[in-house]
């Protein structure tokens, strides 16, 4: 039986962010095809996203230098995350919902002090918003607080909220007009509902059902298939609305932040600023974005600034080129290869931070490139690289996300990248060379686990296809013939080995020589991975 936490402890804050931003990576597509208020941008999903990454970066690091004792101290860290990166209306609003919950959480943990958290979040929220709309992620976080009012234990009244706040999104569609026309719910809302489920979770160890229902719009991820998501269009806010998206960082005092409010509220609309203690967030729809952010040079000094066309920027930039792959890699030399093949590279070694959606927009930047597929190659990836595709269309770019889960998926889709053809031609080329290509990787077990091979204890040689156990041995080149045989039973004509650093020595000759031996009609090609990478990868195409 799951254990259930009578009390928020650091541990729990931590998995709490850390499953919200699992959570919001699936159902981020689902969430950005209903946003349609206030403007059908389709990017909700994706800023709500993108604020719980920065929040997890927070916390990571703060876990890492050791300077989190306990849960008020990582409710604040992931607040003070939230902040610094939130993104869209949605997005600051739910950094200020965090930040409510940090300032009553200082005083304890229990299920008490989290009733009384959410009620000063939603106040806070409303407070931060300058004309509150019915229907909206507010009205969710009223409905949640109204449920959890009472207290009681942690648990209860976690669940309390979450149901609370499932039962106030389904009402959104009677609440704005937008929403019913376009047959969904609040698409920040939903978000919010995602992220309460998994503090259910985090407190409970126990999963809340999926959110599908709660939609007519359901967006069906591809194993291995282009992202493309197309937002529900409708009767919205975008029509003769603002022009620009204005969103920043502020140091300033309360008074000037005040008056900066005033200023913001005449100039545009969707004003959202949230924060305090010298540091704020501010965001705004406006057709001045030069104003708006002159109002905040006035009010203090505004930093990490970002404007965003809502039909879509220029995509001419200097010096571009058509078309361009970009690619997560593990191992510096594999990198250099893909480099020397045309393809903008990304680091990321197994076992290390994987990459965050910046590092992966500013490759997509450096690839300077109107057209861009990218390949993430690890199935862990693909919500973060998805947001940073998101991202990078909104800056103009014309962008595909293949959802590689392995380097060698990747390399066989740069293989038949041919930039001269149409580009929904080279994308369907790529996916299908990834989509026929099976993967397979060598790993050591760090401690004893029960696996879909069976119980391995640490120091056992692990070989893994599409991700599953598949071996456990204690030799890592008798391990990997036994995996290249399983995988060779089902049919190829080429293996490809990924070697890493850690492999031993001899064994990629040992493999080729079995490939010969026993599979005449089958070719193999081996690559040196360099520093960084993995023991061995096995592609068999």
């Amino acid at each position: 039986m799951p254990q259930t936490a009578q009390t928020l402890d650091a541990a729990a804050v931590r998995s709490w962010c850390s499953l919200s931003l699992a959570a919001l990576g699936r159902e981020r597509e689902a969430i950005d095809a209903i946003n349609v208020y206030p403007v059908a941008d389709g990017d909700t999903g994706t800023n709500l996203y993108l604020t719980v990454e920065s929040a997890a970066r927070a916390l990571d690091a703060a876990f890492a230098e050791g300077g989190v004792s306990d849960a008020p101290e990582a409710v604040r860290v992931m607040a003070h995350g939230a902040l610094i990166g939130a993104r869209g209306n949605s997005g600051t609003i739910l950094s200020q919902l965090l930040r409510g919950v940090a300032s009553v959480l200082a005083g304890g943990c229990d299920g008490d002090d989290l009733a009384r958290a959410l009620a000063t979040a939603a106040d806070a929220a409303r407070q931060a918003v300058a004309h509150p709309v019915e229907g909206t992620i507010l009205s969710v976080a009223t409905a949640a607080a109204h449920a959890a009012a009472g207290g009681g234990e942690l648990v209860v009244v976690a669940r309390r909220a979450y149901e609370g706040a499932r039962t106030a999104l389904e009402a959104t569609p009677g609440q704005l007009a937008v929403l019913e026309r376009a047959g969904v719910v609040d698409a920040g809302g939903r978000g919010l509902v995602t992220v309460l489920g998994a503090l259910v979770e985090a407190v409970s160890g126990e999963a809340e059902g999926p959110l599908a229902d709660l939609s007519p719009v359901v967006v069906a991820p591809a194993v291995v298939a282009p992202a493309v998501v197309a937002p529900v269009t409708g009767d919205c806010a975008v029509e003769g609305g603002p022009a620009f998206e204005v969103i920043y960082l502020l140091e300033a005092g309360d008074a000037e932040v005040a008056r900066l409010r005033e200023r913001l509220d005449a100039l545009g609309e969707s004003l959202v600023v949230v924060g305090g203690d010298g540091l704020w967030n501010v965001h705004v729809h406006c057709d001045d974005a030069g104003a708006a952010v002159e109002a905040g040079v006035e009010a203090g000094r505004p930093y990490r600034i970002r404007i965003t066309h809502f039909a879509g920027g220029d995509a001419a930039r200097p010096e571009q080129v058509q078309r361009a792959v970009v690619a997560v890699l593990p191992g510096e030399a594999l990198a250099e290869l893909c480099r020397e093949a045309g393809a903008t590279t990304v680091l990321a070694a197994p076992g290390a931070r994987p990459p965050a959606s910046d590092e992966l927009v500013d490759a997509i930047r450096r690839a300077h490139a109107r057209e861009v597929v990218l390949l993430p190659n690890d199935a862990d990836l693909r919500p973060t690289a998805a947001a940073a595709a998101e991202r990078a269309r909104a800056e103009g770019v014309r962008i595909a996300l293949i959802p590689t889960r392995a380097a060698v998926q990747g390399i066989a889709a740069l293989a038949v990248h041919e930039a001269d053809r149409r580009f929904d031609e080279d994308v369907v080329a790529m996916t299908a060379a990834a989509g026929a290509t099976r993967y397979a990787e060598l790993a050591v077990a760090e401690r004893q686990s029960f696996t879909s091979a069976g119980v391995c204890q640490a120091g056992d040689v692990l070989g893994l296809i599409e991700g599953d156990v598949a071996v456990i041995g204690d030799d890592p080149t008798e391990t990997a013939r036994t995996v290249l045989d399983r995988m060779l039973s089902a049919g190829g004509e080429l293996v490809t080995l990924i070697v890493g650093e850690g492999a031993p020595e001899g064994l990629a000759s040992d493999l080729e020589a079995h490939v010969r031996r026993a599979y005449l009609a089958v070719d193999t090609v081996v690559y040196h991975a360099g520093v960084g990478a993995g023991p061995l990868l096995i592609g068999v195409e």
